[in-house]
């Protein structure tokens, strides 16, 4: 273990990739924006008790994954591993319920996990969700769900499937997990050491387990949909054929449970096979009972949340301009440079100028290097006259400018 060298788990973006991170984060806003959804920061570190309510004490997340620490003041804390139960927490405490009937909310930050890293997947990762309070119906399944697939679509991303599944109501997972627990527990020695763990936590759970040893027995398990109410049936079946309306790709999937305890009626996936086996990159579902939980009022919910770590494995990368768009270099007149460069700067243009004072030939290959379109040379015979010369580096022209005009030449020459 070295202190010069991050965390594992916990990874530098690096200025050559931060445009795609602020591609992404452009397509959070503005399509959040277009379906109505208002975005809400809230912090980083809670009290740990919030998850242990929320995600559940039998999840891997509470069980295995949350980082937590006690404060100064013996309070114990934990970084958040997930956003909604933060979400959550805030519409309670800061009485936005009394409101209005419904938000839509949406949200972009870190969050972390102590698992094994992988490709796309980090202890510190990111996550863009929204989630939309106040609607029992499917609609605002159907429109978190186009919300998802819009930003997709925007992003360039295609080749996935959107997975699709019902737990149903509160009182058909009760059902449904009891004849889960009365199953597995009949082939409870044939079952891996884990799976063995969660029959008695959460017997879901043992649904999402990737070992081989329990494979068979998940294949002959029970399937949730023999369960279902009528009114359970009538919302996942709504949900199930607007999406596939709009084109959606969509595989109904009877295992899949989602790896958080809140989820009832509809939960979805998003899956790509370009990732290999951890091929999941984002989904959600319904909860409808969370908020109440938290001592809120009886309010429906449903949301979804992307690692965007996985999303940028998977987006369109075209070729970024450039960050500089002038370079202004000198041959003496080091003071003057620095007053075109404020010129530059303050008419709304990308520009830098050289800080080391070096040869004429240097400087402009160091403008070719950060991708400069045209160079301004401020020479000490020139600047005496009142000029500047402009050098177009795509176009190797160069021509001298008097500087009451270097403004709209430079315009011009940027608009070749």
């Amino acid at each position: 273990m070295s202190e010069l060298q991050a965390v594992r788990g916990m990874h530098d973006v690096l200025p050559e990739e931060l445009p795609y991170w602020r591609r992404l984060e452009e397509v959070f806003y503005v399509v959040s924006s277009r379906f109505g959804y208002e975005e809400i920061r809230t912090p980083i570190v809670e009290y740990a008790q919030l998850y242990v309510r929320s995600v559940g004490e039998a999840s891997d997340i509470v069980h295995k994954e949350m980082y937590t620490f006690a404060d100064r003041s013996g309070d114990q804390l934990a970084l958040r591993p997930e956003l909604t139960a933060g979400v959550v927490r805030a519409l309670v405490q800061h009485g936005l319920l009394q409101r209005r009937s419904v938000w839509r909310l949406w949200y972009y930050g870190p969050a972390f996990r102590y698992e094994r890293p992988q490709k796309g997947r980090y202890r510190q990762f990111h996550q863009y969700g929204a989630e939309c309070f106040g609607s029992p119906y499917p609609e605002s399944d159907v429109d978190v769900l186009l919300l998802a697939i819009t930003i997709l679509q925007q992003l360039g991303i295609t080749g996935y499937e959107v997975q699709l599944n019902t737990l149903g109501s509160t009182e058909v997972r009760q059902r449904y997990r009891q004849a889960l627990r009365d199953y597995f527990s009949s082939v409870r020695l044939h079952l891996s050491p884990d799976s063995q763990q969660r029959l008695e936590r959460n017997p879901l759970r043992i649904l999402d387990s990737k070992h081989p040893d329990d494979q068979p027995w998940i294949e002959q398990a029970p399937v949730v949909w023999d369960f279902l109410d009528a009114e359970s049936r009538s919302h996942f079946e709504y949900v199930h054929a607007a999406i596939a309306e709009v084109g959606g790709t969509v595989v109904l999937n009877p295992r899949l449970v989602r790896g958080l305890d809140y989820y009832t009626h509809t939960v979805f996936e998003f899956v790509s096979p370009r990732l290999g086996a951890q091929n999941a990159f984002g989904g959600g579902g319904r909860y409808d009972k969370l908020v109440e939980s938290f001592g809120g009022p009886s309010l429906p919910a449903v949301g979804f949340a992307f690692g965007v770590e996985r999303l940028l494995l998977l987006m369109e990368r075209p070729p970024q301009e450039a960050m500089v768009q002038i370079y202004v270099a000198t041959t003496g007149a080091v003071q003057a440079a620095q007053q075109v460069v404020r010129l530059l700067r303050g008419a709304g243009y990308s520009a830098v100028a050289d800080l080391q004072r070096r040869s004429l030939k240097t400087q402009l290959r160091d403008a070719d290097r950060l991708g400069a379109t045209l160079a301004v040379i401020v020479g000490d015979s020139e600047w005496q006259r009142g000029s500047v010369l402009l050098r177009h580096l795509r176009e190797s022209a160069q021509w001298e400018c008097a500087l009451p005009d270097l403004l709209p030449h430079v315009r011009q020459a940027l608009s070749r």
